[in-house]
């Protein structure tokens, strides 16, 4: 039993850390990102200080060739001097030199691998770090619209609306304006019905009493028992005045 338990609660951490893994992704992916880039500037270091000591190599490489050369010459000289001893002495400083040499040329093999091996490297991380930002743009664009989707496919937190929650209210709102709206339009016919004014309009209209207000019969009919007007008289110009 006591194992059971344990393996629950196990298995219940498991659990409770891949949903917050889950939930903070985003979050982690941006700083592995970060963390990747930084191991990417230290690999790009590493580059250029083997580039830097392999060319050192290569002018002390150059300097030991041109001594060996010098002391060659010199040597030869010695000999068809005779001066045996002397040219002993400059054929062991060319020993040494070449063996400076020959350790100097192992050396630029092994930089000259290495910087082909730390080149690969960081032409890799580049391309791979560059792959994971524009998947982590197309995730986080992704993951926008999973937000906005949420309430379909998946529960939302208990503190976050969905889309469709927010659809909800806006019916609920749209419905409460409409009858508010309707409400108003009656309250505006009832009152219009019931004034003092609405009903002597209606009895006049049917012939109770006068009509409230003249019509276009009445106007003409008004119009017409003025008679002819008089149209005014026009005096002469008088030009010899002007």
């Amino acid at each position: 039993m006591f194992k059971a338990l344990l393996t629950l609660v196990r298995g219940g951490a498991s659990a409770v850390g891949s949903e917050i893994a889950d939930r903070n992704a985003l979050l982690i992916l941006d700083q592995q990102l970060r963390d990747a880039t930084v191991a990417l500037e230290r690999a790009k270091r590493a580059l250029a200080l083997a580039i830097a000591q392999d060319q050192q190599e290569g002018l002390r490489l150059a300097t030991v060739e041109r001594q060996i050369a010098d002391l060659e010459g010199r040597v030869l000289a010695a000999l068809e001097g005779g001066r045996d001893e002397l040219a002993r002495d400059g054929a062991e400083a060319i020993a040494r030199l070449e063996a400076d040499r020959d350790a100097t040329t192992a050396a630029r093999s092994l930089f000259a691998a290495e910087i082909a091996r730390l080149r690969n490297h960081v032409s890799q991380a580049e391309a791979r770090i560059a792959a994971v930002d524009r998947g982590r743009r197309v995730a986080r664009a992704a993951e926008t619209m999973r937000h906005v989707r949420r309430g379909r496919v998946e529960t939302a937190l208990p503190h976050q609306a969905t889309l469709a929650e927010a659809e909800q209210t806006l019916k609920r709102l749209r419905a409460r304006q409409d009858e508010a709206a309707i409400a108003e339009d009656a309250l505006d016919q009832i009152d219009s019905a019931t004034a003092p004014a609405a009903a002597a309009e209606r009895l006049a209209a049917e012939g109770f009493g006068p009509p409230m207000r003249a019509t276009a019969e009445d106007v003409i009919a008004r119009l017409k028992m003025r008679g002819p007007q008089q149209k005014p008289a026009v005096r002469p110009v008088d030009i010899a005045s002007s």
